[in-house]
C-alpha cells in the first residue's frame, strides 16, 4: 500500500538544560508576559523557547547553507 505521507519522523523529545544569564531570563519572562496579553494564554517562557529557537533556525539562511554542507559532506564520509 501505498500512502501520501511517509512514516512520520521520531517526534520524542529531548530534553536539554541551559543556563542564562539573569538579563536572559528577565527577556524571556517579559516575553511570556506579553504573549499572554497578545494571546490570552499563558505559558512559561521554558515553554516558548523551543519555538523561538526553532522560527531562529528555521530563518537564518547561513545556518542552513552551512548545515547542508555540513551534512553533504558527512554522507561523503568526509
Amino acid at each position: 500500500m501505498s500512502l501520501r505521507i511517509g512514516q512520520l519522523p521520531d517526534r520524542t523529545p529531548v530534553k536539554l538544560t541551559v543556563s542564562v544569564d539573569p538579563d536572559l531570563a528577565s527577556a524571556l519572562t517579559d516575553y511570556a508576559a506579553i504573549y499572554a496579553e497578545t494571546y490570552g494564554a499563558e505559558e512559561k517562557p521554558e515553554t516558548l523557547v523551543p519555538a523561538m529557537l526553532d522560527m531562529f533556525l528555521s530563518s537564518d539562511a547561513g545556518f542552513k547553507r552551512a548545515r547542508k554542507a555540513l551534512h553533504a559532506r558527512a554522507s561523503k564520509g568526509e
